[in-house]
């Protein structure tokens, strides 16, 4: 018997079944074989919040939760922040290389010539309430594009595709920044093609009467930085969505909007405003050990540790942790740094946080740099998903030509009553009747 295949015995029938293990998983339909009868539909895994089940076979990502090693297409994410603009991280996650000098030219040329929104689309911003969050605008406003461009719908075109690709990486920040503005009643600013991707962005966020606004070039830089930092995470819950609503072969507009309102939960692009609010809470440094005290005796969480897949130190807080004494030279310390260093340095000698393998992520001080720079808590989570469009779309686009990938529809396990049947008039007088199919039986919508 070869040595990669994994043996079943079925108690319940005595049955033994033999099943293939590749790249260290089993095909969950080879479970199906697994039956008590002929009327049995076959056993199937229970997995909620897929924890330990792989939904697809991708190249765009790798994580290494244990060592703390996250790399795009193959290269260790603290080269590429060192070394790259945001704009080519983008490229190399769509095409899979990274983009030599010419190509650079191209694909920069190409985004700064599709950042400008149709005048209706302005418009359309304009009807928002005068205090509507920054990210329900966006993520309202990216689903209507998908009425601007109708032609994204024929997704099975690669040139089609590619232009539509082009047209939400360029004019993500311009949504961005409008929502800002927006929410701050001022006028939109129209971008400006000869400044960079980030340096553009912050133009359009902060211009005001100068005839030209000119970013700091130290902050620029650490946007790109943490524009890279935050363009791809794997399978994420927002990343889930993108290819979950492409399976159905929606546009890409009305996919990167689903991927943007899972993003925008607390509990995925809001948490880096929860460390500031936590912060805040705390006050000062001394109030630190306190505060910890207080959350290993249950009371609260510490925010900003911990993650889903890192049992190590996040190498995107390591990063980001570097990059913090750049922009606190330029605009000064925030306060919240000196709560945030000392929180950090007792956590990591503390046993308790040691055991359960709490260490910072990416999230503990990157709220901290963004309302260094000038960002309100609100616009946290629209700075993520600036960035995050570009990982989303290469795993739309990974999705629509992975030939083994279907619309996405994950079974369940039926808890309801078996079969109700009406005997009177109303549903007081029902009764139970034995249903002779298995709850468990298969639709084909």
């Amino acid at each position: 018997m070869p040595n990669n295949t994994l043996t079943i015995t079925d108690n319940r029938t005595k049955q033994t079944y033999t099943v293939p293990i590749e790249k260290g998983t089993m095909r969950a339909m080879d479970l199906r074989q697994i039956k008590t009868g002929p009327e049995d539909f076959g056993l199937m895994s229970y997995d909620p919040a897929f924890m330990n089940t792989a939904a697809c076979q991708s190249s765009v990502t790798f994580i290494d939760g244990e060592r703390g090693i996250l790399r795009y297409r193959g290269y260790n994410i603290e080269e590429l922040a060192e070394n790259c603009t945001f704009l080519q991280v983008a490229y190399l996650l769509l095409y899979g290389q990274l983009p030599n000098e010419a190509q650079t030219k191209e694909w920069v040329n190409l985004i700064t010539h599709h950042t400008m929104l149709p005048e209706t689309t302005k418009d359309f911003m304009r009807g928002f309430r005068h205090d509507a969050h920054p990210m329900g605008i966006l993520v309202s406003t990216v689903a209507a594009l998908s009425t601007v461009y109708p032609e994204a719908k024929n997704i099975a075109d690669p040139e089609n595709r590619r232009l539509q690709i082009v047209r939400l990486i360029a004019k993500m920040p311009t949504i961005a920044a409008y929502s800002y503005r927006h929410s701050l009643g001022f006028p939109y600013v129209y971008p400006d093609n000869d400044l960079s991707y980030p340096a553009n962005f912050m133009n359009m966020l902060w211009k005001m009467v100068e005839p030209k606004y000119l970013a700091n070039p130290v902050l620029a830089r650490a946007l790109d930085i943490l524009f890279i930092l935050h363009a791809d995470h794997e399978q994420n819950c927002s990343a889930n969505t993108m290819r979950c609503t492409g399976s159905s072969q929606a546009d890409p507009y009305l996919s990167t909007a689903a991927a943007a309102a899972a993003l925008s939960g607390p509990l995925h692009g809001g948490a880096n405003e929860a460390v500031l609010r936590m912060l805040d809470e705390i006050g000062s440094k001394e109030n630190v050990p306190g505060y910890i005290k207080q959350t290993k005796a249950g009371h609260g969480k510490l925010m900003g540790f911990g993650h889903r897949v890192y049992n190590n130190y996040d190498p995107r807080a390591r990063i980001i942790k570097q990059i913090a004494d750049q922009v606190f030279e330029v605009t000064g310390k925030n306060p919240k740094l000196a709560i945030a260093l000392e929180l950090e340095r007792i956590a990591l000698e503390d046993e308790y946080f040691i055991k359960r393998k709490l260490y910072p992520n990416v999230d503990f001080y990157s709220g901290i740099i963004y309302q260094a720079m000038g960002f309100r808590p609100e616009m946290f989570t629209v700075l993520f998903a600036i960035p995050r469009t570009a990982g989303w779309l290469a795993q739309w686009q990974e999705m629509l030509q992975d030939p083994e990938q279907k619309i996405a529809r994950p079974r369940q396990i039926y808890t309801g009553p078996e079969l109700l049947k009406i005997t009177g008039k109303g549903p007081a007088e029902t009764v139970r009747v034995k249903q002779g199919v298995s709850a468990r039986s298969s639709t084909k919508r």
